[in-house]
């Protein structure tokens, strides 16, 4: 199991983070007063004395941000153990108690829903560490939420359904225009829902690596827009009354969740307010002297109605409950992009996936031959290590792949850098195991054959290739320039 951070940076044996409150540094700009001698000042704990002008100065207090760790030039991964106001267990409860949140602009905004949007991997987690089954800590989960205040608990599976679909028409479309143009940034083809990976790109390759990563958005972000532009119109609440938490497996999310990108000017907010992860749940239920076990359990949401469209409030829908998805267990992209490709490129349905470890279990790859000749060549790279040696083969000129499921964490999102530490004998690897059988034994999602996904793209975005579906399913990247200020890092 990860460190309590995410999935980390480690090209040699460094640890794979910094510790923020010792280490990173937001500078301060001190204004000093003007004479013909020059300015002379003392610093001391917290300020300083100018001895030109006789007067004491006192240090602004310093509250570094998520937006300001996006923007440094140095770690990756630092921002994760930074106190951020919005992405706290403490906010969460706040916002519970008081039905008030203050949102990215300082503008404190009321309350009117409270949606929590629950994903398998942490899910799996609290199961694994209060001795329950995955359905019984849905029904916990959702019973938990419920009692602090929640107004509806939702699934997230109509989330990766839409997310693999767009990720499949992306390669798809890629894979031809670089048919056309064998020249162009347009393969391989990088998994885009891990933030601790996508960040790492922005701040350490730019753009050189970016355009090879994949513009659709996460499940988590996709969630974000179809709850407060989708879900919030149906109930007629506007979006920033609208208070959207997820459940993630990884602190990484926090950062993905704070991006301007998820900011909508249409509707003046981020479309995810607050994440909260399963050690934290953990946390909040040690806190209050309480076992998941003991929760009185209840039912997830069904807000969308038959057929897609939003009907009454109400629970126990037909499609609510956790699914899994063909292939790893962090949302099988590479084995849903490579069956998809497969049949619409080729022509070859349900091919058989047999992947082939290389260095280690956390990088294997697939292929597909047709007429002799590979025609597809698919890998999936977990954890910096691999991701390293991935990059550096794309910037020599000899990646082979076609397409790239990366993920920061060893193991995948199974293993995120925010799921419940492994019990007091337990090992991680054991840990890690037993939570990749549970997903194995979750109903399987088809996102092709999902009702609510087909009813979404004509109802809500109106058709797969309209506008709307591409600003609600897709996002951009930015290269981070390097800036002057070098943060004291202490390997």
């Amino acid at each position: 199991m990860a460190s309590r951070f995410s999935g980390a940076l480690q090209l040699t044996d460094l640890d794979d983070f910094i510790t923020p409150s010792q280490e990173c540094i937001k500078p301060v700009k001190i204004e000093k007063s003007k004479t013909k001698t020059g300015s002379k000042i003392k610093i001391g704990d917290d300020g300083y004395f100018d001895v030109s002008s006789g007067k004491e100065q006192k240090l602004q207090k310093v509250e570094i941000t998520l937006a300001d760790c996006l923007a440094c030039s140095g770690c990756i991964t630092s921002a994760e153990s930074v106190l951020v106001t919005r992405q706290s267990q403490e906010e969460l409860l706040r916002v519970f108690s008081e039905r008030k949140y203050t949102d990215t602009k300082g503008i404190t905004r009321d309350v009117s829903l409270v949606v929590i949007s629950i994903s398998p991997q942490p899910t799996l987690s609290l199961a694994a560490r209060y001795k329950l089954s995955a359905e019984e800590a849905t029904r916990k989960l959702a019973g938990y939420f419920r009692s602090l205040g929640a107004d509806l608990v939702l699934d997230m599976t109509v989330a990766e359904d839409l997310s693999l679909l767009e990720a499949q028409r992306e390669f798809v479309q890629r894979y031809r225009n670089h048919q056309h143009d064998p020249n162009g940034k347009h393969l391989p083809m990088l998994a885009s829902s891990c933030p601790g990976w996508v960040c790492y790109a922005e701040k350490t390759h730019g753009s050189f690596i970016l355009p090879y990563i994949s513009s659709t958005k996460s499940p988590q972000q996709i969630m974000g827009s179809l709850v407060k532009q989708h879900l919030a119109s149906r109930r007629e609440v506007s979006a920033p009354e609208l208070y959207h938490v997820t459940v993630m497996p990884c602190y990484d999310k926090k950062l993905e969740a704070s991006r301007e990108d998820f900011y909508s000017d249409i509707t003046s907010c981020h479309d995810v307010d607050c994440v909260i992860t399963a050690i934290e749940l953990e946390q909040m239920l040690v806190s209050s002297n309480k076992s998941l076990a003991d929760v009185e359990g209840a039912e997830l949401d069904w807000p969308w109605g038959p057929g897609g469209e939003p009907g009454p409030g109400g629970a126990g829908g037909a499609g609510a409950g956790l699914h899994r998805h063909a292939g790893s267990g962090s949302g099988g992209y590479a084995d849903h992009v490579f069956s998809a490709a497969a049949e619409q490129l080729f022509g070859e349905a349900d091919v058989p996936l047999t992947y082939k470890n290389l260095r280690n279990p956390d990088f294997r790859e697939v292929t597909l031959e047709k007429d002799g000749k590979e025609v597809l060549k698919f890998a999936i790279a977990d954890g910096f290590r691999n991701i390293q040696n991935l990059v550096q083969k794309l910037k020599r000129g000899k990646s082979p792949y076609h397409y790239v499921e990366v993920m920061a964490c060893p193991s995948g999102c199974l293993n995120g850098g925010a799921q419940v530490r492994p019990a007091l004998g337990e090992s991680a690897r054991e840990l890690v195991s037993q939570l990749h059988a549970m997903y194995a034994e979750l109903p399987l999602a088809r996102p092709a054959a999902a009702p609510l996904a087909r009813q979404l793209y004509a109802h809500w975005l109106h058709g797969q290739d309209s506008d709307k579906a591409r600003a609600m399913l897709h996002t951009t990247y930015h290269a981070v320039e390097k800036n002057d200020i070098a943060l004291n890092i202490k390997w």
